[in-house]
């Protein structure tokens, strides 16, 4: 006969492989997933262009954020990090990439957003590259679930350019 501490060992171990199983299961799941997400963002002003004292470039914009990301949550999306980047190159590095806006969306029903805004943190080049760039925008989105590895994705959008003269 089986002594008590056998007979737990057996029963916590067969548990413990079946929830890892229902994980993995869960994980692969993710991947049956169709993802459609949206987005279009608008340039609407740019408050002001310029050169800072120690000679780095300085732009403040004004942003309409629109974005349909409900496709991205399944049962296993815990919250999805979401942030908007501008991307531009120099003669010094091929990709510069400034964060502008970010936000975290912690469900289904905040995944259908359109905000009006200033960019949250600050688009300063290293340099007086800035006059007269092309550079795109970019909505990057990081999907956190509750199980699994994690992923992310982007969409990028293009046309948009800064004046040649500062303001």
């Amino acid at each position: 006969m089986h002594s008590f501490g056998y007979r737990a060992n057996a029963l916590l171990t067969f548990a413990t492989t079946i929830l890892a199983i229902m994980c993995a299961m869960a994980s692969v799941s993710d991947n049956f997933n169709s993802l459609s997400p949206t987005s279009e963002v608008q340039v609407l002003n740019i408050n002001w262009f310029q050169k800072k004292p120690d000679g780095d470039d300085e732009v403040s914009l004004t942003l309409n954020i629109s974005a349909n990301l409900e496709s991205l949550f399944t049962w296993n999306t815990k919250q999805v990090f979401v942030f908007l980047a501008a991307e531009y190159g120099t003669p010094k590095n091929v990709l510069n990439q400034v964060s502008l806006w970010d936000g975290i969306i912690p469900s289904k029903e905040h995944a259908k957003f359109s905000i009006h805004t200033t960019n949250k943190y600050r688009f300063i080049d290293q340099g007086s590259n800035l006059r007269g760039k092309n550079f795109n925008l970019t909505l990057h989105w990081h999907v956190m679930p509750k199980t699994g590895k994690m992923f992310a994705d982007k969409i990028v959008m293009s046309g948009f350019r800064l004046p040649e003269a500062y303001r």
